[in-house]
């Protein structure tokens, strides 16, 4: 059963009773949204050609049109949506100074705080989890003008057993589907904000990130996903999974929304700074072993980006000798720290959840079938304390001396060949379908490379495998080096154009 806040306003937007004239200027919204970027929305608004009540109502309109095609949406907060976007257009009718985020309509990963609606990390238990104000990154967010359309549905818990890195199923809200294909998986955990983004239900989203799971739905779903240095982003008011691998990152249709909405996170701006010409003279190299056992349409996509690259002035070196790179592929990094993490986060000042310990949402049996494994791997953890696999206790980052020497020795390849970033593909085989999500899955790369790390990792549009399936190119750089990221995804995405809207989900109104 889907938990979702019916809105009034929504229903009499749509015309419910054919009372209430359109706006004026709805049917350029209902085309403009479409595909539509962060500057162009504002540029459009300075213009007059249309203003932020239209951009909103416009999505809106989608959500309730097309929602029921993918359930990629839990939460709506249309009310407030369209009380920001009428304070955006006073403030502009007022010759006001307007924030760099203004009329910027976002889906948010149903784990993050947002003050007036549950937190419910996809589980039912957590449904009458109200948190007493938003989570920093969305606050920060909001100061900057942005507003919170609606939150969306993941996998319960962030969890990310075999099924789980495929798919995007919660006790609360059920299974969202892939925008580009419903009879296949959106990845998970956030493939809602991915299948919301795509199908153009907001201008950007938000997800979190432990081991893949914003590169992963970014990457079934034609988007950028961005994984910052560990530690570069704010995680307060976010249900974690493991906090010393989690990352909140955005998820968008450009590179450069990207990098506007990393900018206002808390990262640098390095959106001014994107040049077409990045990739010239740069030196790129392929991780081989994270590029054989693939489809064939996987590995075609490949080659023609390895073309692309240099085509646009790369260098790429086929392969790239990383000391011990099989064992740090195959290592058990992982810190069983769920239940101390998620523990912590539910008994902050303030909170009213129900639960105190993740573990009786378990014990009572609310959780879904797939999960069950994850609940077994994580069982071995203590409330008060962090362990590994071998039972040792696990620290932070910088004080795991396996995770140190997995980023040492990438970091000893990429200085001793002189290289920008390592490349691969973001999954090597395409989206499964939903019936056969497990016994489909095959494995992704996301997780083997930049979580131990901390490094920071991009995915960007690749192509399209199997007609309709989107496939993405992902880039591993150096500590902090996410504006080189930024501008050599740049440069590719633009040399290459691989994005296109789901053929599913056309403009309203026609």
């Amino acid at each position: 059963m889907r938990y979702l806040l019916a809105s009034v306003a929504g229903l009499a937007l749509l015309g419910a009773c054919g009372q209430k004239p359109e706006p004026v200027g709805m049917e350029y919204a209902r085309n403009r949204v479409i595909e539509a970027t962060i500057r162009d929305t504002q540029d459009d608004i300075r213009q007059g050609l249309q203003s932020c009540q239209n951009v909103v109502n416009a999505y809106i309109e989608r959500v309730e049109a097309y929602d029921g095609k993918i359930n990629a949406i839990t939460y709506k907060n249309y009310d407030a949506a369209r009380r920001q976007a009428g304070l955006a257009d006073a403030a502009l009718a007022d010759g006001r100074t307007l924030p760099p985020l203004f009329c910027v309509p976002m889906l948010v990963k149903d784990n993050m705080d947002v003050k007036g609606f549950p937190t419910t990390a996809g589980s039912k238990m957590l449904m009458d989890n109200m948190p007493p104000d938003d989570a920093n990154i969305i606050a920060r967010l909001k100061d900057q003008g942005a507003i919170v359309l609606a939150k969306t549905n993941m996998a319960e818990w962030a969890f990310s057993p075999r099924m789980t890195k495929s798919t995007s199923l919660s006790t609360g809200a059920g299974i969202t589907k892939n925008a580009y294909n419903l009879a296949h998986v959106p990845a998970g955990s956030s493939g809602g904000t991915a299948s919301g983004v795509a199908a153009s239900f907001a201008l950007v989203g938000l997800g979190t990130d432990t081991g893949n799971s914003v590169r992963g739905p970014s990457s079934h779903l034609s988007l950028v996903g961005m994984r910052a240095t560990h530690g570069k982003l704010d995680l307060d008011g976010i249900v974690p999974l493991v906090l010393s691998a989690d990352v909140v990152g955005p998820m968008t249709r450009t590179v450069q929304d990207n990098a506007i909405m990393y900018a206002a996170m808390g990262g640098e701006n390095y959106a001014d700074k994107l040049d077409k010409t990045a990739l010239k003279g740069k030196r790129l190299a392929i991780v081989k072993e994270l590029s054989t056992d693939m489809d064939e349409d996987i590995a075609d996509l490949l080659e023609v980006a390895v073309n692309d690259l240099e085509a646009a002035g790369a260098t790429v070196l086929k392969s790239i000798n990383i000391k011990d790179i099989k064992q740090h592929i195959d290592a058990s990094w992982g810190c069983k720290s769920f239940r101390k993490d998620v523990h912590e986060y539910l008994t902050q000042p303030g909170m009213d959840a129900k639960i105190s310990d993740p573990y009786e949402a378990f014990k009572a049996g609310v959780y879904a079938p797939y999960t069950k494994g994850a609940w077994g791997y994580f069982e071995a953890g203590a409330i008060d304390i962090a362990t590994k696999s071998d039972g040792t206790v696990c620290g932070d980052l910088s004080k795991d001396v396996m995770r140190q020497n997995i980023k040492k020795d990438i970091l000893a390849a990429m200085e001793r060949e002189n290289i920008d970033a390592l490349i691969y593909p973001s999954w090597r085989y395409p989206a499964a379908r939903l019936d056969r999500a497990e016994a489909d899955y095959k494995g992704d790369n996301s997780q083997t490379l930049a979580p131990p790390t901390g490094l920071p990792a991009i995915t960007v549009p690749m192509g399209f495998a199997s007609g309709d399936l989107p496939a993405g190119l992902q880039l591993l750089g150096r500590p902090d080096a996410e504006g080189t990221l930024y501008g050599l995804a740049y440069a590719y995405e633009q040399a290459t154009k691989h994005r296109r809207p789901p053929s599913n989900f056309p403009a309203l109104g026609q």
